[in-house]
């Protein structure tokens, strides 16, 4: 996807570009920068005396040395005083001008720290909203693998307002749901819910309930209550599954691109809203058997900003469906339903609450 959020030592990252939080005097200072230089070796410092001073808010690249990346991009952050005294824009120029510095010099990959949050003090919550505004204005108009690393947990923060709306959304509507013990002949996860292997033609008993299934689970209560889902099986599924036969018309891909049409917006900027790279949407129109997987089929429905009934039906044209038993789910659900359709945004939550993020 053209930008992640990883948990990671930045100074391990394989990329072209590495961001490094530096000091504006040609000196190493602490945390993000000790372990760019440590890394990097002896001969990052000597280049970075020959660059001298930096600005708060500019930056500038030297080599990487013993870096697993090409190139090491310096950007002075601001340090945090009340909030009054350019701090928002000087963190916003740090991304600005080390993304336009990647781009002069051909780097199709780069990876951020969390700027100014460590010693410089900068609000977490704040930081974290100006680098995926800057970030996701950025990828809408190029093309460029964007990582945003965060080293410990502690360092990534959500604004207490949005925790607090989540997190209140996520008890009122998180089901644990416990295995259906009248089901006698259905095969369970470890999380109690029913694996449908959806390349089974034979019987329930021979359908495989591995694990690598797991994105093509749905609990028993939820596909009995979906009138409406259009999955490809096959002849010799019996009874219970019967409902899962009917309106089979157009697959996920003929359905989205249909979409896409009615939108009126172009191929690229849907793709890009959907934090999809260009090859797997190419696969996608030319292949109109084409199975995305779930998190693939919600981003396009972020993307179009359908309402939450009609993205139910376009992640059911990838067979797939929105259970209130897993918290994945009951996260997206809350996004829709408040017509929130920033997948930059929602990613930031779902790393917040230990899911995996949206794109592919």
């Amino acid at each position: 996807m053209p930008f992640e959020i990883v948990r990671n030592d930045i100074a391990n990252m394989t990329v072209d570009a590495i961001v490094n939080t530096a000091n504006p005097k040609a000196i190493v200072g602490f945390s993000v920068d000790k372990s760019v230089h440590d890394k990097a070796g002896p001969k990052l410092i000597l280049e970075r005396k020959k660059i001298g001073p930096i600005a708060v808010g500019e930056a500038v690249i030297s080599p990487a040395f013993r870096l697993d990346a090409k190139y090491v991009i310096h950007t002075v952050g601001p340090i945090w005083m009340d909030g009054n005294n350019n701090e928002e824009i000087n963190l916003a120029n740090c991304y600005r001008n080390s993304l336009r510095i990647a781009k002069e010099n051909g780097c199709t990959s780069i990876a951020f720290p969390l700027i100014s949050t460590g010693t410089y003090g900068f609000p977490k919550s704040l930081a974290l909203q100006v680098a995926i505004r800057e970030i996701s204005s950025f990828i809408l108009d190029n093309n460029m693998h964007i990582y945003l690393v965060v080293f410990e947990k502690e360092s990534y923060e959500l604004s207490e307002k949005l925790f607090k709306s989540i997190s209140s959304y996520i008890d009122d509507n998180y089901i644990e749901e416990k295995k259906l013990e009248s089901i006698k002949d259905g095969k369970y996860n470890r999380r109690g819910h029913r694996l449908i292997d959806f390349n089974c033609v034979e019987s329930k008993e021979s359908c495989d309930s591995s694990e690598e299934n797991f994105d093509k689970e749905l609990t028993f209560k939820n596909y009995l209550d979906s009138q409406n889902l259009e999955y490809n099986y096959k002849p010799g599924l019996k009874d219970d599954l019967n409902v899962l036969l009917n309106n089979l018309e157009w697959g996920f891909s003929e359905t989205l691109l249909h979409l896409i049409d009615e939108s009126g917006e172009k191929d690229t900027v849907i793709y890009k809203k959907a934090n999809v790279d260009r090859k797997l949407f190419s696969k996608i129109r030319t292949d109109k058997d084409y199975r995305p997987s779930k998190k693939t089929a919600i981003a396009f429905a972020l993307a179009l900003e359908l309402s939450l009934s009609d993205a139910k039906k376009l992640i059911e044209k990838a067979g797939f469906a929105l259970s209130k038993s897993s918290k994945f789910d009951v996260i997206v659900e809350y996004f829709f339903i408040n017509k929130n359709y920033d997948i930059f945004e929602l990613n930031q939550v779902l790393f917040a609450f230990d899911q995996p993020i949206l794109g592919s």
